[in-house]
C-alpha cells in the first residue's frame, strides 16, 4: 500500500520537521498516523520528502526526513479547458482529471454553459474546484499539483488565444470524423483540449479554434457526459505520450 501524501509550502531543510496547521490536523486527527508510519511531503511543484512519524501531538506530527527527490514536470504539458457545468458535474470532471494526470485546467465560460461565473461566487467556484484538484492530487500520490487557471469566468476569446499559442490543440466533438487516438501529437510544448458543457461545442466556437490552429476530433461513437470526456480523453494522450 502507496504511504499517505501531504501538501506543504515547502519541503523540510534539514532532518526534523513538524507537520501543522490543516494538513497536520488531518494526519494526526483524521488518519491518525501514529509513531513509526511513513508519509510523504511534497511541494506541489515537483519536490518530494520521505518520512516517519517520530511522535503525535494535538493537530501535529514531528517527522524525520529520510531523503528527497524531485520529479521533473511533464512534457507535453496537458491543459484541459473544461466548459462550466451545472451542478457537481464540474468538480467530479476536476477531480477525475487531476487524478489521471491533468497539469493545468481552464475553467471555460462556454455558449452553452448553463451556470455562468461571476463576481464573487465565480470566485468561490474556481477556489472550490482548485481545492478538488488538490485534494485529488494528494489521494493519487502526484508529486505536481495541477494549476485551476486564474480568472474564474475564462471566455472563449481567451481559450482561443491559449490554443493559439499551444503546440497543438483538440476540441473534443462529437462530429468529428478524426479519432483522438489517431491524430499526430507534439513530442514538447502544450497540448490544450477543449471540453463542451453539457450542451456541447457551438459551431461558432468550433470554427473559432479551429481558426486558432486546434482540431476537431471525437473519442468514439458514444457520447460522454462533460464530467467524464476529458478524463477519457486525458487517458487516450496519456497511454500515446507514454505517461502511462
Amino acid at each position: 500500500m502507496s504511504v499517505p501524501l501531504f501538501l506543504v509550502e515547502a519541503l523540510p531543510a534539514g532532518e526534523s520537521f513538524t507537520l501543522g496547521g490543516a494538513e497536520g490536523h488531518h494526519a494526526a486527527t483524521v488518519q491518525r498516523l501514529r509513531v513509526g508510519e511513513e508519509l510523504l511531503l511534497a511541494d506541489g511543484k515537483g519536490g518530494t520528502a520521505a518520512a516517519s512519524v517520530t511522535a503525535v501531538g494535538r493537530g501535529t506530527l514531528e517527522l524525520r526526513v529520510a531523503s528527497f527527490a524531485y520529479v521533473d514536470a511533464p512534457d507535453p504539458r496537458l491543459v484541459v479547458a473544461q466548459g462550466i457545468a451545472k451542478g457537481d458535474r464540474g468538480e467530479l470532471a476536476v477531480q477525475a482529471m487531476t487524478e489521471v494526470g491533468v497539469d493545468e485546467i481552464v475553467p471555460w465560460a462556454a455558449s452553452r454553459s448553463v451556470v455562468q461565473w461571476r463576481g464573487e461566487r465565480g470566485g468561490r467556484a474556481r477556489e472550490k474546484w482548485a481545492a478538488t484538484a488538490r485534494e485529488a492530487a494528494k489521494q493519487a500520490r502526484r508529486p505536481w499539483l495541477p494549476v485551476v487557471a486564474g480568472a474564474p469566468d475564462e471566455s472563449t476569446g481567451r481559450v482561443v488565444d491559449r490554443v493559439a499559442g499551444a503546440a497543438a490543440g483538440f476540441v473534443l466533438h462529437e462530429e468529428a470524423t478524426v479519432g483522438l487516438s489517431a491524430v499526430d501529437l507534439p513530442s514538447t510544448g502544450e497540448i490544450v483540449l477543449v471540453v463542451g458543457p453539457e450542451g456541447g461545442v457551438t459551431p461558432a466556437e468550433v470554427a473559432a479554434f479551429e481558426s486558432a490552429g486546434a482540431r476537431a476530433v471525437r473519442l468514439g461513437p458514444a457520447v460522454l457526459r462533460t464530467s467524464t470526456a476529458g478524463v477519457a480523453a486525458l487517458a487516450v494522450l496519456s497511454a500515446r505520450l507514454g505517461r502511462w
